[in-house]
């Protein structure tokens, strides 16, 4: 049991965070990107200067003196722990990581941002025992629409995943955002198109996406979103057709996966924090999710990750 300190430098925020393995409790200090009204995300280099600005702030946002007391740091330095991912934007975090943890005498270890999202999402729906064991996990972000079937790593004990399932096109945190920028919201568009979706009294029938062996298209939907939005159809229905039929396809795809893999579900990243598809998702699966804070980009679950391969080794 210890102090852990973790950073992550993903494509949509700059995040530092404290993990206390024995009592379970964290401190996170995460900002957004800032995206330019009417964009719906980042060129890498933009993305990297903007971390490279702003991680300092983030570090000094937490306890004051707190590299006296840690006993090992962890960084994301890749989006997935496969042979070729790789974003810019991690080199930020990546530095800086290694830096402070060689001044201050602590081992620092290389995760990726995906094992982050799961380490969060874990600690927060308070099921880290299913790190130990195979689950079924979405990753439901910006980029990312993937079904994991996640086992520990024999190597080193992490959560390693391989894609079962997902989208073959359009992620549906794109959809989200897309769609949001239809209707003039700001990026990331998640929380405020779910906010206006609650408002639609003669919701669209969803698109219903054909799913083969947990895999489906989503460009469909985006046609028919820009469709709606042509037609002069009112935002809450918009709003409400977006997230119904990535609802429909999460959910059918899910189904398709449990009689294959009869596992426990979690779920991370900022899309999965839609309290509908929540709903539905533990209705039909007894899916466990991330609170709102640890559901989006953050160090928590890198700093938990920490924690985990140092009390290992020790």
């Amino acid at each position: 049991m210890g102090y852990y300190f973790g950073i992550d430098t993903s494509n949509y925020r700059t995040s530092a965070a404290l993990y206390d393995s024995e009592n379970k409790t964290w401190q996170n200090s995460g900002r957004l990107l800032e995206v330019p009204e009417g964009r719906i995300g980042l060129r890498q280099s933009d993305a990297l200067f903007q971390h490279t600005l702003h991680l300092t702030e983030r570090i000094a946002d937490l306890t004051q003196g707190f590299l006296r007391r840690v006993d090992a740091a962890a960084v994301s330095t890749r989006p997935r722990a496969v042979e070729g991912s790789y974003m810019p934007c991690f080199l930020c975090g990546a530095g800086t990581a290694h830096s402070m943890a060689h001044a201050a005498g602590i081992p620092c270890y290389e995760v990726s941002h995906q094992q982050g999202h799961l380490a969060a999402a874990a600690l927060s729906a308070d099921a880290l025992d299913l790190l130990k064991k195979p689950f079924l996990a979405w990753h439901l972000s910006g980029g990312t629409t993937e079904l994991l079937l996640v086992t520990p790593s024999e190597t080193n004990g992490l959560p390693e995943a391989e894609i079962i399932g997902g989208t073959t096109d359009v992620a549906a945190g794109q959809i989200i955002d897309r769609a949001g920028n239809l209707l003039g919201l700001s990026f990331p568009a998640g929380a405020a198109l779910e906010q206006l979706a609650q408002s639609c009294e003669n919701p669209e029938k969803p698109f219903r996406p054909k799913v083969l062996d947990s895999m489906f298209s989503l460009s469909g939907v985006q046609n028919k979103v820009e469709a709606l939005a042509a037609s002069g159809a009112d935002r809450p229905v918009i709003a409400r057709f977006a997230i119904d039929t990535i609802a429909e396809g999460v959910l059918k795809a899910t189904a398709q996966a449990k009689q294959k893999y009869p596992l426990p579900v979690l779920c991370a990243g900022g899309v999965m924090s839609n309290r509908a598809l929540q709903q539905a998702m533990h209705q039909r699966f007894g899916a466990k999710f991330a609170q709102p804070e640890l559901s989006g980009d953050n160090a928590v679950g890198v700093a938990v990750l920490a924690s985990l391969l140092h009390e290992e080794k020790s």
